[in-house]
């Protein structure tokens, strides 16, 4: 087998090496998990990942030669080379990696190769966000060791603490009557209302009404296409989902549709006062027009929920639709995920206890007679 173990005497003692060749070049390994080998057994032991590493062809002298943590540098170069990524989730995963990752393992140094489940237990431990964002931080370290050991920089990926150990509470949808939900919306300075109207009449986000283009409406068709989003305030070719979807227009949008494509724009929904190319709207923008007219109305609820939860809760709770038109309007992959807009209201499960109680009486006066 490849290797032979040494010894060097420094003063009155020394350590032990693992001598290797690859070609005509010697390494002397002298550290087994960070730790200088003081005795042979270390020596020993440090020879035998060595070999199995040769034999399972994975071998790599960078994982023993590194005397610091490699994570680190890793980490900087892996999210420089991630020029795919939306620019949305790209600077999610810099925040990840510059305000946690890196912090941690410069305090915790291990090598790639050591980053195991109880190194990963006591990371999410010390991360400090509240459960959703611990999620999204070790999502981004999972992401990065997906692609180191593509790379066969590690041999295998190690298992993630398990989800109950993040703290993630249950969401409960927030959501607004369809009665609250309009009146909000006339609320609205009239000339801006139609996006708001669009975004209420076809379950869809906020970022895709941004950047929905005149070419986008299908006349024949009378239908709209979603192929392209804004992320981070960029304009992406691609929705959050990377799918293309196709829906009508609702006919209760209708009315609005000749109030608008008043200026020269490719974007669909355009205001005048805009200073942004093609006078098109920005988020923000749009978030300080729905809460103005929120706050008239005496409620406090966030555009995305006060739109697009509202409208899908409003659909199953008040209109009768089912779970499964819910999932086909809103081109949702999976059933779970349309599932939280068909949680039963408070009122709605006031009014099963009345019944229940009415029947009880009933029943009661019914024997006493």
């Amino acid at each position: 087998m490849k290797g032979s173990i040494g010894f060097r005497k420094v003063g009155d003692g020394g350590y032990y090496f693992v001598s290797w060749y690859i070609g005509k070049k010697q390494y002397k390994v002298s550290r087994y998990k960070g730790f200088l080998c003081r005795d042979k057994d270390m020596a020993k032991r440090l020879l035998a990942v060595m070999q199995s590493d040769e034999e399972n062809g994975v071998f790599r002298i960078e994982k023993f030669i590194n005397q610091t943590s490699d994570v680190v540098p890793f980490l900087e170069e892996w999210i420089k080379a991630q020029t795919h990524l939306s620019p949305a989730t790209l600077k999610d995963y810099k925040n990840s990696i510059d305000n946690h990752l890196i912090p941690w393992f410069k305090d915790h140094p291990v090598m790639l190769h050591e980053v195991l489940y109880d190194v990963l237990c006591n990371l999410l431990k010390d991360i400090n966000r509240t459960g959703k964002g611990k999620l999204n931080v070790m999502y981004c370290l999972h992401e990065a060791l997906g692609y180191a050991q593509k790379a066969g920089k590690i041999m295998s990926m190690p298992p993630f603490p398990e989800k109950r150990r993040y703290g993630i509470e249950p969401k409960v949808i927030d959501a607004v009557s369809e009665e609250r939900q309009i009146a909000i919306i006339k609320e609205i300075p009239i000339e801006h209302q139609p996006i708001f109207w669009w975004l209420k009449y076809h379950f869809r986000r906020p970022s895709e009404s941004l950047a929905l283009y005149k070419e986008d409406y299908n006349k024949e068709k009378d239908s709209f296409i979603i192929r392209r989003s804004f992320s981070n305030k960029q304009l992406v070719q691609h929705t959050k989902t990377h799918r293309i979807h196709v829906i009508p227009c609702h006919p209760d949008f209708k009315v609005w549709m000749d109030k608008l494509h008043l200026c020269i724009s490719p974007y669909f929904f355009t205001h005048e006062s805009s200073r942004l190319e093609g006078k098109r709207y920005q988020h923000d923008y749009l978030v300080d027009l729905w809460n103005k007219a929120a706050k008239k109305c005496g409620e406090s609820i966030r555009m995305y929920a006060g739109l697009k939860h509202s409208s899908c809760t409003a659909f199953v709770n008040e209109q009768g639709g089912s779970v499964d038109e819910l999932q086909m309007l809103t081109d949702h992959a999976r059933r779970d995920s349309v599932m939280k807009y068909a949680e039963v209201k408070l009122e709605a499960k006031r009014r099963i206890q009345g019944k229940i109680i009415s029947i009880r009486t009933q029943q009661e006066q019914f024997v006493v007679k």
